[in-house]
């Protein structure tokens, strides 16, 4: 057969896609054994059977056609109006292209960004499919170490010497994998980055819901910068709908406009009984939201309670998102090679922070993402093996 594209055949890089601890956590369960797994930013909730009940309703009342490639104009009208009250920017309806999750978002912002062989900053730890986005549109990721030691804020000054020459800088907060929330200094010493250097300002905000200190900080909010960021949400988070793959894009009408020609060219659209259902989610107010996050709160609290005991890993408390971030370096292994180890032995699957970028290194990524009293056992059985080896 013909040899597949250069571009479709390096998306990863010269690595793997960063996933297998994951895949080998589910053949095991597949195959019987028990796994703890605290892998994937996966609700053990599942969706709101109200949101399900306004689905199967849409579908039945016949919006299972073509819905409208931008999205249709209520769940738009909605969108634009949590946006502009979060973000202090008067959005309309023009600002807004619905997406298949954010996943599509970030996929269709970078087009919008970067021509091919652009560089497209991002900052390290970075969630794993960043560069393979960035890759896929033809541009160059630019990773920027952020450091453990510093609570994984981005590093002001590298970003300043990464920039002259780039066309965008993809930023997440609050953060996966570290659930760092960005301060103040760091989202204004970003913005002057991106204006000193001509940058479009790709801000995923997926777990806008998910802030356990202050409060969200979206970057299209800081001055003047509304005209160079183009922000990504979705559902999947806020309201447990991670398989609806609904999402966002917000940003200047001129390239929201273009955005919906590029998805007229390849998504065509997000199914009509789903935008009926999120727009039904989203009219049920910040109550639901608050209650889909507190689990997140309750186990972030119990991980780092149960951390405190022991000096043999540590912890980087999150500010933010549904995972801890545990630096495992004092026992001598990589993450990757601890995850193994611990998968093996013990039955608990986590994430290696080599996952997510080298600053990640000798770290691992833990998901709150099991019900409490199984968490708890999974972090004890973590805890126990980090002292044994």
């Amino acid at each position: 057969m013909p040899a597949p594209s250069t571009r479709i055949s390096t998306l990863t890089g010269t690595g793997d896609d960063g996933w297998g601890i994951f895949y080998k956590a589910r053949a095991l369960k597949a195959a019987g054994r028990e796994v703890l797994e605290l892998t994937i930013g996966e609700h053990d909730i599942g969706t709101a059977p109200a949101i399900l009940d306004e689905m199967h309703r849409a579908a039945k009342a016949g919006h299972t056609g073509y819905a409208a490639v931008p999205g249709i104009a209520p769940l738009r009208a909605a969108v634009a109006e949590r946006l502009s009250a979060q973000h202090g920017v008067a959005y309309g309806p023009e600002n807004v292209l619905i997406v298949p999750g954010a996943q599509a978002g970030l996929f269709a912002a970078h087009h919008a960004a970067c021509d091919e062989g652009c560089r497209a900053l991002l900052i390290d730890p970075h969630y794993t499919t960043y560069p393979g986005t960035i890759r896929a549109v033809g541009a160059l990721p630019v990773p920027v170490a952020a450091r453990s030691e510093d609570g994984f804020q981005p590093d002001l000054a590298a970003l300043a010497e990464a920039a002259p020459g780039a066309r965008s800088l993809l930023i997440n907060s609050p953060n996966n994998p570290t659930g760092a929330v960005y301060t103040d200094e760091s989202l204004a010493g970003i913005a002057h980055i991106a204006e000193a250097n001509d940058l479009w300002v790709i801000s995923d905000e997926v777990y806008d819901t998910q802030v356990w200190s202050g409060r969200h900080r979206p970057f299209a909010g800081q001055p003047g910068m509304a005209a160079r960021t183009l922000t990504v949400g979705s559902m999947s988070k806020s309201h447990a709908m991670t398989g609806s793959r609904l999402g966002w894009v917000v940003g200047p009408a001129e390239v929201i406009g273009r955005l919906i020609t590029l998805a007229t060219h390849t998504t065509y659209g997000v199914p009509g009984y789903i935008q009926e259902a999120g727009l039904f989610a989203l009219r049920q107010g910040a109550a639901v939201e608050t209650e889909v996050a507190a689990p997140f709160l309750r186990r972030r609290k119990l991980l780092l309670d149960k951390i405190a005991e022991q000096n043999r890993v540590r912890a980087i408390p999150p500010d933010g998102a549904m995972y801890v971030m545990l630096d495992i370096r004092a026992t001598g292994l990589s993450g990757e090679d601890f995850a193994e180890r611990l998968l093996e032995r013990t039955g608990v699957a986590v994430m290696p922070g080599e996952s997510f970028g080298h600053a990640a290194a000798g770290h691992l990524r833990v998901a709150l993402t099991l019900p409490d009293a199984v968490f708890d056992i999974a972090v004890t059985r973590l805890i126990e093996f980090a002292k044994a080896v």
